[in-house]
């Protein structure tokens, strides 16, 4: 009787141990669509930060702004397209 008490303890503890020592389960991957999706907002977020920061520049005249601001629409058009083509 006291050696089944003792096994059917040690077992008791042994499964616990194993049973607080499973991970948990993987978090699924996002689908392509979503991928596209976000990589799309974040390249609209930064595109939007780009330009405030060229628009509100204080010493750039309105010439560097539209260039600098024609560079960065070629730029994004070609990255968006990238991500089209994904």
């Amino acid at each position: 009787m006291r050696k089944f008490l003792i096994s059917s303890i040690l077992l008791l503890g042994l499964s616990m141990s194993v049973n607080a020592q499973k991970s948990p389960p993987v978090p699924p991957h996002p689908s392509k669509a979503e991928l596209i999706n976000i990589k799309s907002r974040e390249l609209d977020k930064r595109y939007n930060q780009e330009k405030k920061l060229i628009m509100g520049h204080p010493l750039a005249t309105k010439k560097m702004k539209r260039d600098q601001m024609k560079a960065l629409n070629e730029k994004y058009q070609s990255q968006k397209r990238l991500l089209k083509k994904m």
